[in-house]
């Protein structure tokens, strides 16, 4: 099915290609059961022979640092002992600075991981991604190992792809049929059924229950874009009927509707997430219900819309003032997690930077490079005429918005992390570790960091369902076998979390060395070696160059 060719207003958080096939199918009463765009996501393959060991009988961790996820310190060396794909026990494994004994329990491993001198941490969670479609690279795979070969082993669609594709892609990877982390199906309110529009409260009521009982964890948001009847009252009803049916509920809050639906207004209904910025600092306006929006503005514009609404941030009530305070305190009342995802918008602060980064030529495919690069068309390549005035303007805003996460933070609010990369020059996985940097850059703890990469987003993800304490996100007997084994200690620089690694002066060679980058990801009990996934990533890439014609080195305007 063709693919719409004018750009896809989702703002981020799920505009992704199907969009407005999707949204067509949607307002069809008569449209087919399948997803209108499935053909424009391709599978992932099979997991070959090879691709991942395990999981083991026993498989022993050995020598260890461990960062368990709940903010506790490292503790170290421990042996941390898997059975299948289940953490059985974690046991002391000798002194700091004196040697480890030998032959020590369990001795019947069927396979061990010799991790002296390494660290080891909870799976990552990414909260916010899409999959690579194939306006970005062949097939689903791409981005499914780029995240493993960054320890991402449980990662929430919003949509990941149409329902069906989704849906599909979620039960292979339970099934570790594919090398994929483990797959949570979020969709957009009123997409995937053909009972026509999501326009009143009771329809919205309907589809929720629908889409429980097809298998979809979550709703996703978009505060009226569509212009598909995403009323308040209706988003508000969807929220209680998914909150009936254990689902869990996340919004971006487009600023198509925000005006009447802001973040407060969203806590209010009980929303479970807040993704993005968006809402936020509408809530904090000192004056009137809408921004300062200048006489040409034209949303459909996207450097109207990417480049203006860094301009709202000295609108606002400022930190800590009355106003800010009591916004804060109402959404933690209320529950709401923020899920940032400062990521994907970090280029709008330093274009040069982001078009540059040491990975695009190894590993970012030719066609989702195109895909970035400045066009009406494209969706998040809005950088039609970048000003210094424009990435000032958004400096200032991240650090307005930096210290509403880290107040909210310190308050007992919960934040997490999400990348929703495949725009903005972001590429998947390689976009975790800068989501991590910037929190830091907020004003976290490194251990507030990890614990907002793990187990604040498993808590996030299973709590709707009931679970209060989820089977991951944390490492501790009795939980899922998720890890990331990294040599270098990510407490000390979160940099050496790329798949790149970090340059490093070798004091003996006087030479720069890269270092870092995970060794393991172990999902489910399998365990998967980063470097190899990244290889294998390479030369996918190196592939479709040379399939497409392309040089080795990426393009440049």
């Amino acid at each position: 099915m063709k693919k719409a060719a004018y750009p896809l207003a989702i703002a981020l958080a799920c505009v992704i290609s199907f969009a407005s096939a999707q949204q067509k199918a949607t307002d069809e009463a008569h449209s087919d059961t399948r997803d209108q765009d499935s053909d424009s996501w391709h599978p992932a393959p099979a997991r070959e022979a090879g691709e991942g060991t395990g999981p083991f009988r026993k498989l022993v961790v050995r020598g260890v640092t461990l960062i368990d996820g709940t903010g506790a310190p490292p503790r170290g060396p421990v042996d941390i002992v898997i059975e299948g794909n289940t953490i059985t026990d974690i046991l002391r494994a000798g002194t700091p600075g004196l040697p480890m004994q030998h032959g020590r329990e369990p001795r019947d491993a069927e396979h061990e991981i010799d991790a002296a001198g390494s660290y080891a941490m909870p799976g990552f969670i990414d909260m916010h991604v899409h999959g690579s479609s194939t306006d970005k690279a062949p097939d689903l795979g791409y981005a499914y190992k780029l995240w493993l070969a960054h320890g991402i082993t449980t990662v929430r669609g919003v949509p990941l792809a149409p329902h069906a594709v989704a849906t599909s892609e979620q039960a292979r990877s339970a099934r570790n049929e594919i090398a994929a982390p483990r797959i949570f199906n979020y969709q957009i309110l009123g997409w995937g059924w053909r009972q026509g529009p999501v326009r009143t409260p009771q329809r919205a009521r309907e589809w929720v229950r629908w889409a429980a009982k097809s298998g979809i964890d979550g709703i996703k948001f978009m505060n009226g874009y569509f212009d598909s009847g995403e009323t308040p009252e209706v988003i508000a009803a969807a929220i209680d009927e998914a909150h009936n049916n254990k689902m869990g509920t996340v919004a971006h809050l487009a600023q198509t509707g925000v005006a009447g639906f802001n973040a407060r207004q969203a806590g209010a209904a009980h929303l479970d997430t807040i993704t993005h910025f968006y809402g936020h600092f509408e809530s904090l306006l000192k004056a009137d219900a809408i921004p300062k929006y200048g006489p040409d503005y034209n949303f459909y514009d996207e450097q109207h819309r990417f480049g203006d609404i860094a301009d709202i941030w000295d609108q606002i009530h400022p930190p800590g003032s009355a106003e800010w305070q009591e916004y804060l305190e109402h959404q933690r009342a209320a529950g709401v997690t923020f899920d940032p995802t400062m990521t994907i918008y970090a280029a709008s602060r330093n274009l040069m930077a982001a078009r540059n980064a040491d990975f695009h030529d190894r590993y970012t495919m030719p066609q989702l490079w195109d895909y970035f690069q400045s066009s009406r068309q494209n969706h998040g390549s809005y950088f039609f005429d970048w000003t210094t005035r424009r990435e000032v303007q958004w400096r200032r805003f991240y650090e307005r918005f930096m210290t509403l996460l880290n107040d909210y933070k310190n308050l007992g609010g919960r934040i997490t992390t999400g990348t929703d990369s495949g725009f903005i020059f972001k590429i998947y996985g390689f976009s975790f570790p800068e989501e991590m940097e910037l929190l830091q850059e907020a004003g976290f703890h490194p251990l507030e960091v990890v614990r907002a990469a793990t187990m604040h987003g498993a808590l996030t993800l299973y709590e709707p369902k009931g679970i209060r304490d989820p089977p991951l996100g944390v490492v501790r007997a009795g939980k899922l076998a998720d890890l990331v084994i990294v040599k270098e200690n990510p407490l000390q620089d979160f940099k050496t979390l790329y798949g790149t690694g970090t340059p490093r002066l070798n004091e003996v060679t006087q030479r720069l060395e890269r270092v870092g980058g995970v060794s393991y990801t172990i999902k489910d009990g399998i365990v998967y070696d980063a470097k190899k996934l990244l290889a294998e990533v390479a030369e996918m890439v190196a592939a479709e160059k040379r399939r497409l014609g392309r040089p080795d080195r990426l393009p440049q305007p």
